[in-house]
Formats: C-alpha cells, structure tokens, sequence
C-alpha cells in the first residue's frame, strides 16, 4: 500500500478538465471505466503527479457534466489500484508516481523500461573529450565565465558544419544554448506573443507543443503522412488562410515519423515561407544520424532555400549525448541581437565546460557519428526483427534515420496501450502526445535507443500489453480518445 500522507497542493476544477481532455469514448456506455483510466493514464504521463490534491467528487461529477455516482466509482477503482488515496476531512490525493508505483523503491514486478524517451546513452569519445576540455579549462578560469553568445570557437565549428552542408554561415550568426528545446523557447518568445499561431507538423515532437501552449499561443496542425511525408501545397495553402506568426518543422528524420524531406520538397517549402513571409524553426536534432549504409547525399539544410525566413535549431543531445545540455540557433545576422535580447530574461548562457567537450567533439567529428550510426543502425534492426515477432499486426516503415519507429496499430488503442504497457513495467509515449488536439489513437512512437537485451524485452512486454488490450473484456472496457495535454 501507499502512504496515506495527505498532500498540499490541489489541481483546480478546471485543471483537471483540461488535462483529461475528451476522455469519454463517443457511444461508451462505461463510464467510470473510461474515467478511471483517464486519470490513471494521467498519473502515468506525470501530468498528475505524486501528493496532487483532487476536487472534491461533487465538484468533479459539476464539471464533467456527470453523475457524482460515476465519479464515486471510477476513484474507486483508483483506490483499489493504489493510485488514490483518501481521508475524511483532507479529501482524496494521487499517491502513485510517473512509472504507477508509490516510488521508484517500492515499485514491484519487473524493472521499469522507459521507451517514452527516445536519447541513446552517451556516445564513445565523449568522456575522452571532455578530458581535453579540461585542459583547457584553466585558461578560461581566468575569465568571469558568462557567455551569452557561446564560446567562440564552439561557434566557429558549428558554423563550419552548416558550411559544409551547404549553408554558409559565419559564427556570428549561431548562438550556443541549453539544447535545442531551449533553442526553440528562445525563438519563441522572440519572435511571437500570446495569442499567436504557430504552425506545426501532426504528429510532431510532444515537448515543443506544451512549449506553445505554456507561452498561451495557437497551435495550426498541417499533417505529415507516414509515407507520403509532407504535403508541401497544403503547408503553402495554410500559411496563406492561417497567416502564423511563426512554422515549426523537423525536415530531417522528422520526429516521430522518421521521414527526411528532399531537396525539392525544401525547395518549394523554402519559396512559400519567403513568399508567405513567415519565419519558420527548423529544428535539425537528428540531422546527423543518417542510418543509411553506404554514399550518402543529404540535402541542404532548409534554411538553404527559405533564406532569413529560417532560424535553424540542432542539438549535441542525440548525436553525443544529452547530458551535455548543449544546443544551438542559426539565424540571420539581424535577428540574432534580438534573441539575446530576450535570452536576458530566460538565462545567462551556456557552461563552460561544456561547450569546451562539444567544441572537441566537433573538431573531428567523422570518426564518433560513424560509429554512432552504426550502433543506431544495429539497435533499430533489432527492434525491427524484435517488435515484428511481438506485435505482428503492426505495420511500420523502417526510417532511414532518427532515433525511433511511428507503428501504426490495428485499432484505436494507443492511450489505452500505454496504460496496460506501463502495468507490464514499461513506460511508453502515447500517440495523442504527438498531436495538437490529442487524436493519433491508433499510432505509438517506439524508440530504438536502449541496448539490445532492453529492447527485446521492451517488444515482448508490448506483445504482452497489446494483447492484454485486446482480448481482454475488462481493459477494453477502458478505450478512450484521450488528447494528451
């Protein structure tokens, strides 16, 4: 059992509705059912965390528009499982973690396998660069160690790398950041206000959508097919209706879906930002990990074509590692003084010691992304081969790149999936986290970053999840359509 220790903090009424979205199935005569596994699906994402105070049940059956009766018995069913906790006179609280476990120490049952983060570990050579960073480190000791630009040698090599790419760039025109999701949220306050539309990829990456929505700005989705990729005259017919403030793209191994748009696609993308004149991010995390064997001929960058209208992000998390906390931005010389501007107010730059192991690391990088590649390449087979015997009726396209298969599953399951998954010790992304109103039920994100023993464990306990959804009458009582928030 978990401990009965009432909380301090509450979610209001109006919180909760909106973290649990649409969480009754359309025609759904179960309730309680879908509510329990609303909020439990909750629990499990993190977006109700351990000591959260709920309403009170009448208040709860008020705002859902339900009967107080449904409401009694679907925390109910939240008690029997240990996620909820109650007591007369301090009301009822969450007492179960993200992984549906009190604490990571008192978790039984098999090891928690978290495949809702798609990081690999760090790459070999990162520790022997940061050992020659460190003997560079007494020199820069001597200054006050601030750096709201980023060391300039570090951006020396980063602008060389968009060069060789096909995009010249001089080092003025990159600013070093705390990755590229800080990237992002620094482009984001620069360049839009509450209010604002930001265009954006569906399905797309989970982080960037909750940075939108935190900054009180309007998500416009433009669908990317899973195999047919961008519809490059829709994007261009939605930026003339929407008239955003500001795109968002991931035009390299596009994350979840693994796709790569080429150069053409880039080129007629590029001319409709220019003529549209809307400034786009095109985030460039996974541009490095090409998992294609033999020659490769990647396309420019899109900021190639699109010109000033790009700002370009990358990142050293998923190519080194994501310890490093290290990203970047690529703007035009005449923005750049505007996002330091408002960094001002977000942070006071990057560690030092950090960008002098990321500096090292791009002194030669050839060496480490080839090895790199190659062990992505090997964890992806073996997923492939793995998660094929698990789950048969899925259907995937293996990605020529990135960090992660977007599965297409045989039914509308995808929320309740992930609640049986994490019953089985194995923490999985929905797919209504990759969309801008929710919906993706019948689409998961599995990564393939985790050795292989991890992995192959990680497919059969998903063979086990998805057939315990399926063919069990009391967890398919449990569909919903859950948006994840």
């Amino acid at each position: 059992m978990c401990a009965e220790t009432p909380p301090a903090g509450q979610v209001s009424s109006s919180r909760l509705v909106h973290v649990l979205g649409e969480w009754r199935r359309d025609g759904a005569r179960q309730g309680a059912a879908d509510l329990s596994a609303a909020i439990e699906l909750q629990i499990v994402d993190g977006r109700l965390p351990s000591g959260t105070r709920l309403p009170a049940e009448r208040e709860i059956a008020r705002v859902l528009g339900v009967s107080r009766t449904l409401v009694t018995t679907a925390l109910q069913r939240l008690r029997e499982r240990d996620l909820l906790a109650s007591r007369q006179g301090s009301g009822t609280w969450i007492t179960a973690g993200a992984n549906g476990s009190c604490t990571p120490a008192t978790r039984t049952g098999p090891e928690l396998i978290d495949f809702a983060r798609a990081s690999p570990p760090g790459a070999s050579g990162v520790l022997e660069a940061f050992d020659r960073a460190r003997a560079a480190l007494p020199a820069a000791l001597a200054d006050h160690g601030y750096s709201d630009r980023g060391l300039p040698e570090l951006r020396e090599r980063i602008a060389e790398r968009y060069t060789a790419r096909g995009l010249p760039t001089d080092p003025e025109q990159i600013v070093v950041t705390n990755g590229a999701h800080h990237a992002f949220v620094l482009t984001l306050r620069t360049l839009a206000g509450p209010g604002d539309r930001v265009l954006v990829e569906q399905p797309t990456y989970p982080n960037v959508l909750d940075a939108i929505r935190a900054a009180h700005l309007i998500g416009v989705p433009v669908p990317v097919d899973p195999v047919d990729g961008w519809d490059v005259p829709g994007i261009e017919a939605a930026l003339r209706q929407s008239a955003p403030r500001l795109a968002y793209f991931i035009t390299d191994f596009h994350n979840p879906t693994g796709l790569r748009l080429d150069s053409a696609g880039r080129g007629h993308l590029g001319a409709a930002l220019r003529a549209q004149r809307t400034p786009a991010v095109v985030d460039e995390t996974f541009a490095e990990l090409d998992l294609s064997e033999g020659p490769r001929e990647a396309p420019p960058p899109l900021a190639a074509f699109a010109g000033e209208w790009a700002v370009t992000i990358g990142s050293a998390a998923k190519t080194y590692w994501a310890g490093l906390r290290l990203g970047w931005i690529r703007a035009p010389a005449s923005m750049v003084a505007r996002i330091l501007s408002a960094r001002s107010g977000l942070d006071l730059g990057s560690p030092i010691i950090d960008q002098l192991t990321l500096a090292e690391l791009l002194s030669d990088p050839q060496p480490l992304l080839s090895r790199r590649r190659a062990d992505m390449r090997g964890r992806r087979d073996v997923l492939v081969e793995q998660l094929r015997a698990a789950c048969p009726e899925w259907s995937f396209r293996v990605p020529p790149g990135g960090l992660s298969l977007w599965c297409q599953l045989p039914e509308a399951m995808s929320t309740r999936l992930a609640v049986a998954a994490g019953d089985e010790g194995l923490r999985v992304a929905p797919g209504p986290r990759f969309g801008v109103h929710g919906g993706l039920e019948r689409w998961l994100r599995v990564p393939y970053t985790l050795p292989a023993a991890r992995l192959t464990e990680a497919a059969r306990r998903l063979g086990v999840a998805a057939a315990a959804v399926r063919d069990s009458p009391t967890v398919a009582a449990d569909a919903l359509n859950v948006p994840v928030s």
